[in-house]
């Protein structure tokens, strides 16, 4: 089966090159396109996407929509899966998009997503590894009920999915969503009876130091969606931030990491009050 692989790119000059080469290297898939679709900015990008000669296509920045860009490209493609990803990731696995597609290529699923490991020592550490953990799983509507919303937790930072059920099921439904944009495709796989894969084997890098401010921005919009698409809450919203809130919390104690320790109770404040202010 052929494979497109879709990624918008911004302000994306020092990630281009190395992702790129990673992608090359990848062995055992027929990938059939490279996406890129850059939303102009003042670094250099465009000039490094032309000195390597690569497939991209520029739109402006108020153009831009995180589920709208993915939807539009993934529709064009002519392949069999579509693999989403972002521009930074780091991809160190020759194999990842290979193990990525497996179950898809057995067709055990219609979707499947990658496991995420942060370079640093910070909070983003214990949250990759609540979301993402060392074994490999499958998820379908059976698992609703034991896994309440993270049933429809899914990433597009390094995903794929089957085209003819993406097209099928209508994509985004066209519609622009600044976030969740994965959980909210991955409610209408599941809920349409597919299934989904997360490979703990196919293993990328996605590293991030948001400040506070960041936090807050990414939380509040998180809110907006979630009120936006209310039928999510019967799922268990509360309680499976309050899950991931303790898990953080246990797994800094037991490594004793004091600068996330400190940290704690103003990076749980900013998630809170953010999606709060978010959904009134």
């Amino acid at each position: 089966m052929k494979v497109d692989i879709i990624c918008p790119l911004y302000e994306a000059e020092k990630y281009i090159e190395k992702l790129h080469n990673s992608l090359l290297q990848q062995t055992n898939v027929d990938i059939n396109e490279i996406r890129y679709v850059l939303t102009k900015s003042s670094d250099n990008s465009e000039n490094m996407l032309k000195k390597l000669q690569l497939n991209y296509k520029v739109i402006e920045k108020k153009d831009f929509s995180h589920s709208l860009i993915r939807e539009k490209e993934a529709i064009n493609s002519k392949a069999d899966i579509i693999c989403f990803i972002t521009q930074d990731i780091v991809i160190e696995d020759n194999h990842w998009l290979e193990k990525l597609i497996e179950p898809i290529l057995k067709n055990k699923v219609a979707a499947a997503y990658s496991r995420q490991i942060t370079k640093f020592n910070n909070i983003e550490k214990y949250t990759r590894e609540k979301n993402y953990p060392d074994y490999s799983f499958i998820k379908s509507k059976a698992d609703i009920k034991r896994l309440g919303l993270t049933t429809f937790f899914f990433s597009d930072a390094a995903s794929a999915i089957k085209r003819d059920v993406f097209v099928k099921l209508n994509g985004y439904d066209h519609k622009n969503l600044p976030i969740n944009e994965d959980m909210y495709f991955a409610y209408k796989l599941i809920m349409n009876g597919n299934k989904i894969a997360y490979q703990a084997n196919s293993v990328v890098y996605h590293s991030h130091k948001f400040s506070l401010k960041q936090l807050y921005t990414r939380y509040k919009l998180t809110g907006r969606f979630m009120k936006e698409n209310s039928y999510l809450d019967k799922f268990g919203t509360n309680a499976s931030g309050g899950k991931l809130a303790k898990h953080i919390l246990k797994r800094a104690i037991e490594d004793r990491n004091i600068k996330v320790l400190i940290r704690y109770p103003f990076d749980m404040a900013a998630r809170f009050i953010g999606m709060k202010v978010g959904k009134m």
